[in-house]
């Protein structure tokens, strides 16, 4: 199988996890990171589920599974340890069209879940294609001593001087190249030292943009 790579913006989307343990509240805090609206059909909830539903954070159907629990969703993950509720929730979610994942099952799935390692908005996203998941969280871990907090920065930083150099209606190529001239300076190392007025003098020298910089609390471990 050769999968098409894609972002997906699931904010305010209906999303559907069948299943109420562990590995399903793995997939919920992922959905609820990125803004969905989750519903989770189980007769019993991990305790993290269970506190997610009491402040209100996810809808939790008390019930066992049949297809009228995908009703108005856009996204199924099923997340069961029954193999026939999880390839009922596979048929049920692909005749009706729907995007639908089977925890560790590539074959009842139309999409497979990456591992993911995030700094802020920056996500380097790693897939075997569901054949090899230790590679890919082995590779996970090491993008994650190699892009440390200061990428999340850095990207934060990049996406307020792109809305001011693009603002400028400049040539393409001359915003290319004031983009590039940031990202290949020692911009990471001034960031790492915590040093905003460095940071800042270099975006003037190398973009002609005065762009204030701080640094939240909690920007590095």
């Amino acid at each position: 199988m050769n999968y098409y790579p894609i972002c997906l913006n699931v904010a305010k989307k209906r999303c559907v996890v069948i299943g109420g343990g562990q590995v399903a509240a793995r997939k919920v805090e992922r959905l609820l990171d990125c803004g969905a609206d989750v519903v989770v059909v189980s007769r019993a909830l991990a305790p993290e589920l269970a506190d997610w539903k009491a402040e209100g954070r996810i809808v939790h159907r008390e019930s066992e599974y049949h297809a009228a629990c995908l009703d108005g969703a856009f996204l199924v993950i099923g997340a069961t340890d029954r193999e026939d509720v999880n390839a009922a929730v596979s048929r049920d979610a692909r005749a009706r069209g729907l995007l639908v994942n089977i925890v560790d099952a590539p074959a009842h799935c139309n999409f497979i879940l990456p591992s993911l390692h995030q700094q802020g908005d920056l996500v380097i996203a790693v897939s075997t294609g569901g054949k090899s998941p230790a590679l890919a969280r082995k590779m996970r871990e090491e993008f994650a001593r190699i892009y440390g907090w200061e990428y999340g920065v850095l990207v934060e930083i990049l996406g307020e001087l792109r809305e001011r150099i693009m603002a400028r209606g400049r040539p393409p190529d001359e915003n290319k190249q004031r983009f590039d001239a940031v990202v290949g300076s020692d911009v990471l190392e001034a960031i790492r030292r915590r040093d905003a007025e460095a940071v800042r003098g270099l975006i003037l020298r190398l973009t002609g943009e005065d762009l204030p910089v701080s640094f939240r609390e909690g920007a590095e471990p």
